[in-house]
């Protein structure tokens, strides 16, 4: 894929000059005056010339111009000059990756199996590339900086073909595929509204600081570090204890590991490889600038994800594979964090979102946003809070993920319709904190009072009332196996007035009907199940939650 740029400067330039004269257009026009006329051909020869704007206009549109710039900027070097013309930024990338190569040469039987797999899949190895070309230079100035080797900015095709919200069967996620713990272990937020772990700045650091404390921990061998990073350090550093143990060599080639890391660092040196001599497996690698392909623009207010979209000139899929972390149709200015009030957008639609979004605040002056959060007040039912909501419940459960017969419970963060009473924009606490509880929709539980018969054990209690033995246990505070005293206190929570019964009724005789006052006989002595009359003391209501 070749990155044809525009210069930012010019498309800015073009997008904030139609939105002053825009305004220029709605303080100068009369009431009864018709439609504008259509726009002219883009061609200079026939282009009509421009309209006279007023000086307060033209100052309006400097201004303009000028704060939009000081939005726009390079998320890895903030203030910096980028000069697309720059012999420099049009170097070749894949040139500059080779000259970072430094991990030893790998040449086993994997490596050639994996070789052949992608020689025989052009196609997939064309997209993965150009999926690739798009972050490869901000991953590329990230492994330099640490100084590492630059084999490491290819992982993402061994762990995810570069697909940003890759999710794999075992729950990892993005393309760095990282675990939830671990995610979370390197500062990576997972809540309502955001997976930081599909975050392109923030998961490439994460990766990076992981792999570069695992680099420490093996002494520099990468080829152990990278085993560890797929198959965990602690199975690893094992592996190494078991071969010392033995008196065996304790190199990569030396430990025992799973057949899926075993294969992992041959698929790693068979993509470097293609990187080396694509000719050599007759695949061809996209054309790679030496300078960022995007940019990170700053959101001043929350905003709807498919507004900030169109106002890019993208659509919401593509806009998606650049901000892949969002768990929600809004983007949340006060979100904290690397990855938090920012987007990021291919270089020229960034140039083009600051001048279109200039544009339509000055047209629009209400929210970007028509969601925004809300914190429910009590546990309560989905059909409830929707109504409370002034929403369909269907709407409730689809855009919050909330499954059948299922209560949310107090406390939890839900997505809602901004209306006049909620448009407020989602504050930094629940940006960063949100999250959501739900419980099973069940009947409330009765606590059940009663006195232990004689030979009584929790197994036995728990057959009667058909309750597992490990809740009794839980309940009274006392072993899975353990035995009661004649005569000592116990209690049941259950949904039922007294035990089950377990008589079965004779053919063509029905089963004896309870009495009017439900009673129960339990190791030989008589229970009463507590009704709505008795003292408080003999009964309590719960709820599980």
């Amino acid at each position: 894929m070749s990155m044809r740029l525009s210069p930012p400067r010019q498309v800015l330039t073009l997008a904030s000059l139609a939105a002053a004269l825009l305004l220029g257009a709605c303080a100068t026009t009369a009431p009864d005056a018709g439609p504008p006329p259509a726009a002219a051909p883009l061609e200079r020869e026939a282009a009509a010339p421009p309209p006279k704007t007023t000086d307060t206009a033209q100052q309006g549109f400097r201004q303009a111009e000028s704060e939009s710039m000081a939005l726009l900027e390079d998320s890895l070097n903030p203030g910096a000059k980028i000069d697309l013309n720059d012999a420099a930024a049009q170097a070749d990338l894949w040139a500059r990756i080779r000259r970072g190569f430094a991990m030893p040469e790998l040449d086993n039987e994997g490596v050639r199996r994996a070789e052949a797999w992608y020689s025989a899949r052009p196609d997939y190895v064309q997209r993965m590339t150009e999926r690739g070309s798009r972050y490869l230079f901000h991953i590329v100035e990230e492994v330099e900086k640490r100084g590492m080797p630059t084999e490491l900015a290819l992982l993402p095709f061994v762990e995810s073909a570069f697909v940003t919200d890759a999710t794999s069967r075992v729950k990892a996620s993005g393309m760095w595929q990282f675990m939830p713990a671990t995610g979370r272990d390197f500062a990576l937020k997972q809540n309502v509204f955001r997976d930081d772990r599909r975050d392109v700045l923030a998961s490439t650091r994460a990766a990076l600081d992981y792999l570069g404390r695992l680099g420490k921990m093996f002494d520099g061998d990468w080829q152990l570090a990278l085993a560890a990073y797929n198959w965990g350090q602690g199975n690893v550093s094992k592996a190494i204890a078991r071969n010392l143990k033995a008196g065996l060599p304790t190199d990569y080639d030396s430990i025992k590991m799973p057949d899926e890391t075993r294969y992992y660092l041959p698929k790693l040196q068979a993509v470097k490889n293609i990187v080396l001599r694509p000719d050599a497996y007759a695949l061809s690698l996209p054309p790679v600038a030496n300078h960022p392909y995007f940019l990170s623009v700053k959101i001043e207010r929350d905003m709807d994800v498919a507004l900030a979209a169109n106002l890019a000139g993208m659509s919401e899929e593509h806009f998606r594979q650049f901000n892949p972390q969002m768990n929600q149709p809004v983007i949340l200015a006060k979100a904290g964090g690397e990855a938090g009030g920012q987007v990021l957008l291919p270089y020229d639609n960034a140039a083009v979102f600051i001048g279109q979004l200039a544009a339509h605040q000055a047209v629009n002056r209400g929210p970007l946003a028509s969601w925004t959060a809300w914190v429910v007040p009590k546990t309560m039912k989905p059909a409830e809070a929707a109504k409370q909501l002034g929403m369909s419940e269907a709407q409730l459960r689809e855009l919050n993920k909330i499954p059948a017969r299922m209560l949310v419970k107090q406390g939890s963060t839900l997505l809602v319709p901004r209306t006049a009473h909620r448009d407020q924009d989602v504050s930094e606490h629940l940006a960063d904190n949100a999250s959501m509880s739900l419980a099973p929709d069940v009947p409330p539980l009765r606590r059940v009072a009663l006195k232990a018969g004689k030979g009584e054990t929790v197994a036995s209690v728990a057959k009667r009332w058909r309750v597992s033995a490990g809740q009794v246990a839980q309940w009274n505070k006392v072993g899975v196996k353990a035995s009661f005293k004649p005569g000592q206190p116990l209690v049941i929570y259950t949904a039922q007035a007294e035990p089950p019964p377990t008589r079965v009724a004779q053919a063509g005789k029905p089963a004896p009907r309870p009495a009017s006052k439900p009673a129960a006989r339990v190791g030989g002595r008589t229970v009463t199940a507590m009704n709505n009359s008795a003292p408080v003391l003999s009964r309590q209501l719960t709820q599980r939650r």
